[in-house]
């Protein structure tokens, strides 16, 4: 790798390390914001679901713009868009204010996930791939994992608006580191002017989605990125709320399960995103979600922090691995010139579930008087996952060679 894809691999784990901060800041902060705000679980689900969203409307699009244009423009513009609505949810005071500012959070987002992964897939040999995208994926759990060491620190000091100020002012930050180490690479302009380098980038838009949608294989891991993105949002929204209003541990405490959640992440993502180069990418992502779904119901039974602090761990090592996976495993069985495409697409239907998500739990939550059920739920749903992957290996198509893309940039 030379210089100039290092530095955009530096940048790349910035932005996601500040993008998952801000995102999972908000089920660290909201049994503080809660009472302060007079809403109802429904209601604080209505609120991350406006995120998803703005992030699932507008992952597609820039997940297409990255395979297009100039990746430095994403990497400034909508990094700047993410702080000031990160920023202003310290200011809201209703249900629709926080929805607002959130969904402009998410509108911001929509450009931290999708297009870096695809392009810095680009600048590495193929056999590096899972653990390039592994490296830039954990700047998402050590940015999980700071939010929830840092924010209950600012919570006792000051307050929860205080929080999202502080990662508003982050967001800005990565503005200018990305403005000074992001280039767009050469590769990225020669493999879309040359179709033997390419894929279905260099084919029409049309034709990219005619080919893509009639691929079965396409639409089973999708189904599956769906329905783990819709169990893995319930804990990171809930859970700190479970341990505070439900276990009655101090919001330290439950805060801290959150931290535990980000630092097992990190080691899902690295092990295990090195690991699927060798032992294969649908094994590993289906181990994934069976360790989800145990994490998920083993939270259920837990009345100590102990306890509950081990199945966070287990699901934080799940979860932490599964969205690399996703991402090296669209190079695995698409051309490369397409990976922006494909992932953009499958962000589609993660947002689907992570929309739907937080208002379902929540909304269970309120009628039901506990999170038990919605944490069954998503125990459900990540076996589900896991069942469609495993169905995905009995397809006819065969992943994509190294020799028959041609070197990676």
């Amino acid at each position: 790798m030379n210089k100039r894809g290092l530095a955009f691999v530096t940048a790349s784990f910035c932005t996601t390390f500040t993008s998952f901060a801000i995102r999972h800041t908000y089920g660290v902060l909201l049994p503080e914001m809660l009472p302060s705000l007079a809403i109802s679980k429904t209601e604080a689900g209505v609120i991350y679901s406006s995120y998803f969203i703005a992030y699932t409307v507008f992952s597609p699009v820039l997940g297409l713009l990255g395979d297009r244009i100039n990746i430095r423009v994403l990497l400034t513009l909508f990094p700047a868009i993410l702080g000031v609505g990160a920023f202003l949810m310290g200011y809201s005071s209703s249900l629709i204010e926080a929805s607002v500012f959130f969904m402009l959070a998410g509108i911001g987002a929509s450009a931290c996930w999708a297009p870096v992964v695809a392009v810095a897939q680009r600048l590495v040999n193929d056999k590096w791939r899972g653990t390039t995208v592994a490296f830039i994926d954990a700047g998402a759990s050590l940015g999980v994992t700071a939010s929830g060491a840092a924010m209950p620190l600012i919570v006792g000091a000051y307050s929860w608006r205080m929080g999202w100020q502080g990662v508003g002012t982050l967001a800005l930050l990565l503005v200018a580191t990305n403005f000074v180490l992001v280039r767009s690479h050469p590769a990225e302009k020669s493999s879309l002017r040359h179709p033997k380098l390419g894929g279905y980038a260099s084919e029409p838009l049309r034709a990219t989605y005619a080919t893509l949608l009639r691929d079965i294989k396409f639409w089973l891991i999708g189904l599956s990125y769906l329905l783990l993105g819709f169990s893995t949002v319930i804990p990171y929204t809930f859970l700190s709320t479970y341990a505070v209003q439900e276990v009655r541990l101090p919001y330290e405490l439950a805060a801290r399960l959150i931290t535990m959640m980000g630092a097992a992440s990190l080691l899902g993502k690295l092990g295990l995103g090195s690991l699927s180069d060798v032992l294969g990418r649908i094994r590993l992502m289906m181990l994934c979600g069976v360790i989800v779904g145990v994490g998920s119901l083993g939270m259920v039974y837990c009345q100590r922090f102990l306890t509950l602090g081990l199945f966070s761990l287990m699901f934080g090592l799940g979860q932490g691995g599964t969205w690399p996976l996703y991402a090296a495993c669209a190079r695995d069985y698409f051309p490369k010139g397409s990976t922006g495409t494909v992932v953009g697409f499958w962000t589609l239907l993660l947002g689907i579930g992570s929309i739907i998500s937080p208002i379902t739990a929540g909304w269970i939550a309120d009628i039901t008087g506990t999170f038990t059920w919605s944490f069954i739920l998503g125990m459900a749903t990540a076996m589900i996952a896991s069942l469609l992957l495993g169905y995905s290996t009995m397809g006819t198509i065969n992943p994509v060679s190294p020799s028959s893309e041609g070197t990676s940039g």
